[in-house]
């Protein structure tokens, strides 16, 4: 059964903003650290930005000073707020919870961002 469901991509301009929404349907994800990867044509996935539980957040250097992560536990979601986008972050963005045995995954979100 689907575990995570992304929504909110879509297709923007370079320097626009997207924000991207991830639900989890297992409570068990309030104690997973979730985040978000994408993978860009032709490339392999790559890991975006992560929270965990206690709200501890990492990012890729790429997307530094430019996305935002949040999540919040109650409704078990995650969410990705996208500014200053770039034609290099077109990819398909997928959601993820992780644990240190078990990893899900959502079906991914396409953002298509031109010059």
């Amino acid at each position: 059964q689907v575990q995570l469901v992304e929504s909110g991509g879509g297709a923007v301009q370079s320097g626009g903003s997207l924000r991207l929404s991830c639900v989890g349907s297992e409570p068990i994800f309030r104690t997973y650290v979730m985040g978000w990867y994408r993978q860009p044509p032709g490339m392999p996935r790559e890991w975006v930005a992560s929270v965990s539980s206690g709200g501890v957040v990492n990012y890729a250097s790429s997307v530094k000073d430019r996305f935002t992560i949040s999540r919040n536990n109650a409704l078990i979601t995650v969410d990705l707020q996208m500014d200053n986008l770039k034609p290099e972050d077109t990819a398909k963005y997928y959601c993820y919870a992780s644990a240190s045995r078990t990893q899900s995954w959502g079906q991914g979100t396409q953002v298509t961002v031109s010059s």
